[in-house]
Parts: C-alpha cells; sequence; structure tokens
C-alpha cells in the first residue's frame, strides 16, 4: 500500500527536542512518505528546567532519515517576519508546501499579580501572532492544484478548566483555540483544512516527580499522554481521512479528570 502522504511536505514548528511533541509529529509524517521541514528555536528550551536537547537541535535532524526528505531553519518566532521565513524556507528546500503543523509555543508562569506586559507580549507574538502569521503565509504561497491543504494548530486546555498560574500562556492558546473557526472557514474553499488539536498532559519531561503521579492518578488508563498520541491524531488530519473535518478544536485528553 502507498504511503499516506507520499508526495506531500510538512512544515512542523517547535521540533527541538527529541521527548517532544514536535519531533513525534516528524517522525510520524516522514514514516507516512511526507518531507518535513523543521522549524526549531533551542533557546527557549534552554531557559526551562527541561533544558535543550543533550544532543543539540543539529543531531536530532541528522537522526531523522532519509536526509533528502527532511529539511531544518531554527527562528525566533517573536520575530515577526519569522512565520513567513519558516514557510518560505521550506518551498525552498521541497518545491511546494501541503501541511504547517504549528506546535511551537512559549512556556510562560505567572499569576495575576506576577504578570508583566513584557511577557505578554512575548506570549502573544510567539504563540498566537507567530500562528496565525504561519497561516498567512502558508495560504498565501499554496497552490491550488494541489490537493490536500491542511493546518494543525495546537492549544492548550484553558478552554476547559482555568490555569490561574500560567495566564499569559492561558491567554494566548486561547486565542489560538478562537482563530481556528474562522481560518477554517475563510479557507475551506480551497480546499485547505484548518484544526486545531489540545493533546492534554503529555509526558515530555518537563513535570517533575510528584506532578507526574497526581495527574497520572487523573488519567482513566493511569499515564500521561505521550508525544506519540498527539502525532497519530495530527497525521490522521493532514491525511486524506481527515478532509471532511475542518474548523474543530480537538480534546484528545485520554479522558483525563480535572476533579
Amino acid at each position: 500500500m502507498d504511503a499516506p502522504l507520499a508526495g506531500r511536505v510538512a512544515l512542523v514548528t517547535g521540533v527541538s527536542r527529541r521527548n517532544g511533541i514536535g519531533h513525534a509529529i516528524a517522525r510520524r509524517l516522514l514514516a507516512d512518505g511526507a518531507s518535513v521541514f523543521l522549524h526549531s528555536w533551542a533557546p527557549h528550551d534552554a531557559q526551562h528546567p527541561w533544558g535543550a536537547d543533550p544532543d543539540g537541535v543539529d543531531a536530532l535532524v541528522a537522526d531523522l532519515a532519509p536526509a533528502d526528505r527532511v529539511g531544518h531553519l531554527a527562528l525566533d518566532f517573536s520575530d515577526p517576519d519569522a512565520p513567513a521565513a519558516a514557510v518560505q524556507a521550506a518551498i525552498d528546500r521541497f518545491g511546494a508546501l501541503d501541511v504547517v503543523v504549528a506546535n511551537h509555543a512559549r512556556s510562560s508562569h505567572g499569576a495575576l499579580e506576577d504578570v508583566t506586559a513584557a511577557e505578554l507580549d512575548a506570549t502573544w507574538a510567539v504563540n498566537a501572532r507567530a500562528s496565525l502569521l504561519l497561516v498567512q503565509a502558508f495560504a498565501g504561497a499554496y497552490d491550488d492544484a494541489r490537493a490536500g491543504g491542511r493546518v494543525v494548530l495546537f492549544t492548550s486546555g484553558q478552554h476547559l478548566a482555568p490555569m490561574p498560574r500560567e495566564l499569559p500562556y492561558a491567554v494566548s492558546k486561547g486565542a489560538i483555540h478562537q482563530m481556528t473557526p474562522s481560518l477554517a472557514d475563510h479557507l475551506a474553499g480551497r480546499g485547505i483544512t484548518v484544526n486545531c488539536v489540545n493533546p492534554g498532559p503529555t509526558d515530555t519531561g518537563w513535570a517533575e516527580p510528584i506532578l507526574q503521579v497526581e495527574v497520572a492518578e487523573l488519567m482513566p488508563a493511569g499515564r500521561w499522554g505521550t508525544p506519540t498520541d498527539a502525532a497519530n491524531l495530527v497525521a490522521f488530519l493532514v491525511s486524506d481521512d481527515g478532509a471532511w473535518i475542518t474548523g474543530q478544536v480537538i480534546d484528545s485528553e485520554g479522558g483525563f479528570r480535572r476533579g
């Protein structure tokens, strides 16, 4: 049987760590036959407790085979020109672009008393503004003669329960949630679907041991989600089997019981 994404080209953002969701998505789309252009920004990871990938992004990219179907560019999405640069780099590398998976995120903690204008602006710029500008650049460059245009955005669980200690993050992710149906409606006539995934609690190495146990007890399966769980859903949405789904925010949380 032919690979379901043979001949397709995908841009996956936020691919900086082997145990991250972005890496799992890239690996799955490559396995399904796509050529994949990776975006990374390791300096963000280096600023947080989980840290950057110990072997570096270049080693991560080199390990994704075959090399002739992989490209990469490091870009800081706080730069308003970076999203369009990522789209153009993917097209320059592979000649076309069919799929954009906006998996990148700026993690930001801060309760109401701690919020600053600078952090609000930075989190908005990377999470919400860059996602919207990625879709704009993709839509402007997409060849309508190529069937199967796909966009997958990423939100969090801010629409399902309060996130009072992560206000900048929650606000920016809420914007992504709300932009999804409007973008889907605008692009539907061109055969481009736009959907959004909330992957729920996902084990990418960021949580401390106590939180690992507490959250696992709230999951019917007794475990956190894995990056592969998120990648499986993305692979479906960008395939031909997902062509009839657009404008949806999908909560893929394994039945997470919030209390």
